[in-house]
Parts: structure tokens; sequence; C-alpha cells
């Protein structure tokens, strides 16, 4: 009667289990493979940690499975009171960065929210192992038992499973929660890297590499729409609005086909660049180009388009100003793969949600299982999202074994 509740990864998802549930009186054990724990948090948001967005969509997540479910889930702990535990549970002053709408700790640490939770859980009573890593969890009578490497099995009341996907393995994500998900029974919805980078083969666009302007980025046939940053690589591209944008172009080629995504590059339309380009003048083209775009950019799509530096407004081909319009407004962005789970932010798919009771996350085919975290179904766009999705399923997890 007096055995432990284990939690199975000390990441975002794991630390609020283990905080929640020791918080409950119970004797709590936090397994995590890796020496430290919380890898995802430390490298977030370049290592500032961008806790939470100012606001939450949650048509903005992604899942194969129900949205009625997953959008109760995600109500279950609003915002504000995910902004209260932060800043009264673990101290921090969270501040609002007005251009992107996310929240960050004022001291910009990463390290101050991962040492925050890890030192939360100790103080509630949560032992807590580092170098710990699980190989399979199964049922034993009455309890569980959770097998270790090189380690004792622990026999377990209940069982909070938080070891996250397979994205950024340098992170410690190994996909073992899935594969004991399966072992288990449940049901586990097609994986793929979301919210990755995308490269194109040749990298025709290399020496724009650097180049970061805020775009608007359009994927046609689905309802997808964004406005953020876009970032040019040696590879391909980046940036928030390519990475928000990156699951449809990498579910398309799962398929064997291949999504198109279409980038205006300014604030400018197809209509407000046509009436630019009609009012004619001795300016040249390339002048009121450049002053919408850096330089390096303007430059490329002039050349595209086949318009020369000296063209003056009034002598705008119709051909020329058409391309160049197009290229300007509904540019065609000639991606051709993706960097995959390496650099991806978040898996895709996961157990699906039908399977887990929405208010406790516990399993609806084992008693005492709880899953937590980007081991579920359901992913956000960049921007605290998916840390949102991470707190209060995690929570849940916690408080209600």
């Amino acid at each position: 009667m007096n055995l432990p509740i284990v939690v199975v990864g000390a990441g975002a998802a794991g630390l609020l289990a283990a905080i929640f549930a020791a918080g409950q009186g119970r004797r709590v054990v936090l397994l995590e493979r890796t020496k430290d724990g919380g890898r995802k948090i430390l490298i977030s948001g370049g290592g500032r940690c961008n806790i939470l967005p100012s606001e939450l969509d949650p048509s903005r997540y992604v899942t194969a499975s129900s949205p009625a479910t997953m959008r109760n889930i995600l109500r279950s702990w609003p915002l504000d009171g995910q902004r209260r535990f932060f800043e009264e549970e673990l101290g921090l002053t969270l501040v609002l960065e007005p251009e992107t709408g996310k929240l960050f700790p004022a001291t910009n640490r990463a390290r101050d929210v991962r040492d925050g939770l890890v030192s939360l859980a100790r103080r509630r009573g949560a032992e807590v192992r580092f170098d710990s890593k699980v190989t399979d969890v199964t049922r034993a009578g009455d309890a569980w038992r959770v097998d270790v490497d090189g380690g004792e099995a622990l026999a377990a009341a209940a069982v909070i499973l938080t070891t996250g996907g397979l994205s950024v393995p340098a992170t410690g994500s190994d996909g073992i929660g899935l594969a004991i998900a399966r072992r288990l029974g449940h049901t586990v919805n097609e994986t793929y890297p979301a919210l990755t980078p995308l490269t194109a083969d040749p990298p025709v666009h290399a020496p724009l590499a650097g180049i970061s302007p805020v775009v608007t980025i359009e994927a046609p046939g689905q309802k997808f729409r964004t406005t953020g940053g876009f970032l040019f690589t040696h590879r391909g591209y980046s940036g928030p609005s390519v990475l928000d944008v990156s699951h449809l172009a990498v579910r398309s080629r799962l398929c064997g086909e291949h999504q198109p995504v279409v980038v205006q590059w300014t604030d400018l339309d197809t209509a407000a660049w046509e009436a630019i380009f009609s009012r004619g003048g001795t300016g040249t083209v390339a002048n009121v180009v450049r002053r919408h775009l850096p330089e390096r950019l303007a430059n490329a799509l002039l050349v595209e388009a086949g318009v020369p530096d000296d063209r003056t407004l009034s002598h705008l081909g119709r051909d020329e100003r058409k391309r160049l319009v197009t290229l300007l407004a509904r540019y065609p962005l000639p991606w051709t793969g993706d960097e995959g789970y390496r650099k991806a932010e978040v898996t895709g798919g996961g157990v699906a949600l039908g399977e887990i009771d929405p208010r406790t996350m516990e399993s609806r085919l084992h008693p005492g299982l709880y899953l937590a975290g980007e081991i579920l179904d359901a992913f956000g766009p960049i921007g605290g999202y998916n840390f949102v999705w991470a707190w209060v399923t995690g929570r849940a997890a916690g408080s209600a074994v």
C-alpha cells in the first residue's frame, strides 16, 4: 500500500506531474534518463524559455484525434492560473515580449525555469533520480513494474508516462514512451517531425542565408495562414512562420505528395503591389522594391522576375509586372525536404486522445497508467503553445493520480 507513484521523464510535463502528485501527499519517484532533465526547457526560446503565450487559441493546435477532447484538456487550466503558478510557486517574474506575444522569465534564463521546477518537485517531497533510463513498464498484478537499465526494477502504485516523443534526440528523446504505450495496446497515431525547418535541394537561396524578414505564409488547399519571422538558411528555410507550416509539408511527403507553400514577403498583397506599379513615373522598380525588402532579397526577386535594375515604373511591361507581383505576394517556396526529428521542436501524432480520460490523463485501457505531454497526439505552433500542453497535461495527471 506504500508503493510510490513513478513519473517517467523529467521534462516539462513530467516535472509538473511530479510537483502536483507530491503536492497531494503521495510518495513520488521521478525517473529521468539524462543527468539533469528538462533539456528542451533549456534550449527553448534560444535559451530564454518562452514559458507561455500571452493568449491561447485552441484552434491552432493540431491532432489526428478528437479536436473537442483536445480543447477540453487545454481549458482545464486557464492561462492566468498557469501564470500564477510560475510567479507564485517558482518566484519568477514573467515579462511580455510585445512583438511576439510571448512570455519569458525576466532573467531571460531558461535554466531558472528548469532548476526552479526541479527544486519545487524536491521541496514537495518527490525523489528525483537522474541517469535512470526506463526500458519498460508492465502490469504486475495490482501494481506496476518499471524496469530501469542497469538498475533494480521499481514496483509502483501508478505510472505517469511523460517521456516526450522523437524530436531533438540530443535532448534525450528516444521514443521509449511511445513504444511502451504500443506494447500496452494503445493506439499511436502516425508520428512525424513537426515544427521543423524545410530544406531545398539544390539550396537555391543559400546566398540569402541570414536574411530574416517578417512574412505571411499560406498553404494552398489547407486552412492555414500565419504571419511571423522567416529565416533563409544555407540548406533552406526556417523561422517561426516556416516551422508552423512545416507539418503540412512533412505530412504531404509521407503521402507521396507535395504541399505548395506560398510566401507574401511584406504586408503588401497582390492588389497593393499592382497599385504601386501601375502609378508609373520615372523612378525605378528596383528602388521601389528595395524600400520594402532587404536589399539582397529584393535583388534576387528582381533577377528572378527578369526585371532589369534600371527599369522605370512607366516602362514596366505587363508580363514583367505580373511576374514580379507574383514573386512579391505569392512566392512559391521551392522546398523539397525537411530537417526531420533532429531539428523538429515537437513530434506530431502520438497516443490517441480517445484512449485517455481528458479530465485525469488516465489510460482508458489500463487504470493506474497516465500519459502527459508530447507523447500524446497534439501539438501547437511556435510561441509557448507546446509548453502549455505539457504544463496542462502534466498538472492534470499529477493532480488526479
